[in-house]
């Protein structure tokens, strides 16, 4: 596909003009820059910012319809700069807009979020000045969103204070490390209880998660960082973080390319790699790292991606050529075995383990292979099943991968195509530069629990989403609380539903719930595991939702925290996904108090009454 690229002045010769300018700055006002090297590059980014400033081929496009939009939001994506509502705003050569225009899409010069985008980089700008590029702190306007430092220092903290929960993997080097030229390791995140073992000595279930692999989209590294949190502070606090850990492993490469993310946190629009052996001194320099994945790297004959070193698509020279992909690519294949076939129609088992979760933004959409043809991809209606899945954590439209014309070299070939692991990219949000304010409000919680499902049925995902999700669970007489003594009777409640599927593009199937168990410290994975049948309470399972109830005997149980596990199963045999709860057992005799109180204006008399033992 033809792209724009216009070249701009030397870089030689705009450093000894923006060299001058500087000089003629006050002193104090230069005397942040803490080297040479820190003032040049400083001086690099204010000059690309510079060239950002002159694109003024950005426009706002609309679609007879959202189908039609998201497919050119997909396949153009590289193009797409923000979402507002049925408007994309793309960056668009004239071939572009012609081919645009050839699928009836209507396009309108995007002169306020050019404004907008230009005063954002002028005030980038002044602080280049005084030297503030080479210690970014956080991203000015943009302060919930960690820099790539503060994002390993986070994950260092988790590491030393829970050694047992957190270890840091090096992945491999940036573009820049492997050069000797500054740069990063990608340093992946690896969450699990190191104390416990898989069921019966097997490997544990994996879920891996990358993000950031196109650099200026902010809100992802931050969103996986905020799912670290909740497993780490979760631990043993919260019963599913609790056992996701003790169970399973959640491996987290935050920033898959934190080369080019340093460049975005300076206000760049900044898309690939920062290979300078292409399109060199440009800010569209480098590999497009989700187009030189090697499994189907430029299968569709160069519709996919692009050949141009300077466009935004640009695969590479060679598959795999990027070290970043590299090192994501080994990765991948140290987690899990090959479970596909070699052929394109040869799907992965049923019980094939294991969940790849590459994060992006944006457009609100969550995908599945292919995205290289129409046809399904052999696991796809499981694939569809947990897509819709998700989408209903986060509200956003499940569906394949194909846009307008086909993707290639994309991040899912080792994992799906390759190995049979079931692979999802979720589209974050409406922009790359999220405000802080959509990102608290809608982006962190729609999909924090996506990931917290991922996480939970990464055991059989080709299985497990197709039934019954538990939707509130409870434990009477203060048994998650403060506790019950031995012997007492605890009441669980609890409610399921197989109708948690997103319906903005199809429908999937559901069932009545048709049977309901509790566990009790053994999970029903493990061999050994033992059910408590659970009662639906209006006295027939006969509904997709049922409200449900049992009573746990807890004489056998010791003193101290036991877990519960309860899941349901729905009338087409499948069993969803497991929730759970702690049960506290204690020695200690546990107080009932009885108050009541009368008022008088402003005046208050209390009368407190406790009883030994449970009503």
């Amino acid at each position: 596909m033809p792209r724009r690229f216009s070249s701009p002045l030397p870089l030689s010769l705009l450093a000894l003009l923006l060299a001058a300018q500087v000089e003629a700055a006050p002193r104090n006002e230069r005397a942040t820059a803490v080297s040479e090297q820190a003032y040049e590059q400083a001086t690099e980014m204010r000059l690309l910012r510079q060239q950002e400033q002159r694109r003024t081929d950005v426009f706002e496009v609309r679609a007879p319809n959202v189908q039609l939009l998201n497919k050119a939001a997909i396949s153009y994506h590289a193009n797409v700069l923000e979402r507002q509502g049925d408007v994309l705003i793309m960056e668009l050569s004239g071939p572009e807009r012609l081919q645009l225009r050839g699928f009836g899409l209507r396009l309108a010069p995007a002169s306020t979020f050019i404004a907008k985008r230009n005063a954002l980089l002028e005030q980038m700008n002044r602080k280049s000045i005084l030297g503030l590029d080479s210690s970014i702190q956080s991203i000015p306007s943009f302060a919930c969103y960690e820099t790539v430092e503060e994002t390993e220092a986070a994950m260092q903290g988790f590491a030393s204070s829970k050694p047992q929960l957190a270890s840091i993997i090096n992945a491999g080097p940036s573009w820049q490390k492997a050069q000797g030229s500054g740069g990063y390791d990608l340093k992946v995140l690896k969450l699990t209880n190191s104390s416990t073992s898989g069921a019966g000595g097997a490997a544990k279930p994996k879920l891996f998660v990358n993000s950031a692999i196109h650099a200026r989209e902010y809100a992802t590294a931050p969103l996986v960082l905020a799912f670290a949190r909740w497993l780490v502070d979760g631990y043993g606090v919260n019963a599913d973080a609790t056992w996701i850990l003790d169970h399973h492993e959640v491996h987290l490469l935050l920033h898959t390319n934190p080369d080019g993310r340093k460049r975005a946190e300076g206000g760049l629009s900044w898309r690939k790699n920062v290979n300078n052996n292409f399109c060199a001194n440009t800010n569209t320099r480098g590999v497009d790292l989700n187009r030189n994945f090697s499994q189907s790297w430029n299968i569709t004959g160069g519709s996919g991606s692009s050949a141009n070193a300077c466009d935004l698509t640009f695969r590479g020279p060679s598959a795999g050529s990027e070290p970043e992909t590299r090192a994501v690519e080994a990765y991948i294949r140290s987690l899990w075995p090959d479970r596909r076939g070699p052929n394109r129609a040869d799907a992965a088992p049923a019980d094939t383990s294991g969940i790849h979760l590459d994060v992006h933004s944006f457009s609100r959409l969550v995908l599945w292979p292919w995205g290289d043809v129409n046809s399904p991809a052999p696991n796809g209606t499981a694939l569809q099943t947990l897509g819709r899945k998700f989408a209903f954590f986060n509200g956003y439209t499940p569906q394949q991968s194909i846009g307008l014309y086909a993707t290639d070299g994309t991040s899912d070939g080792p994992s799906y195509g390759e190995l049979g692991v079931a692979a999802f990219t979720f589209e974050l949000g409406t922009a790359f530069f999220e405000s802080c304010t959509n990102f608290d409000n809608t982006i962190k919680p729609g999909n924090l629990p996506a990931l917290i499902y991922a996480a939970k049925v990464v055991r059989t995902p080709y299985i497990t989403p197709a039934g019954p999700d538990i939707t509130a669970l409870s434990l009477g007489q203060g048994a998650s609380g403060g506790g019950v003594q031995p012997g007492v009777a605890v009441s669980l409640s609890a409610s399921a539903s197989d109708a948690r599927f997103s319906n903005s593009n199809g429908t999937e199937a559901t069932q009545a719930i048709a049977a309901a168990e509790a566990y009790i410290d053994t999970p029903p994975w493990v061999s050994g595991a033992v059910a408590i049948p659970l009662t639906a309470t209006d006295g027939s399972f006969s509904s997709s939702t049922e409200s449900l109830s049992a009573s746990l005997a807890t004489g056998p149980l010791s003193v101290g925290r036991h877990t519960v596990y309860v899941r349901a199963r729905d009338a087409g045999g499948a069993w969803g996904a497991v929730s759970a709860v702690f049960l506290n057992i204690t020695n200690s005799p546990v107080l009932d108090a009885n108050f009541s109180a009368s008022c008088n204006g402003l005046s208050c008399s209390f009368d407190g009454r406790s009883s030994g033992g449970n009503p």
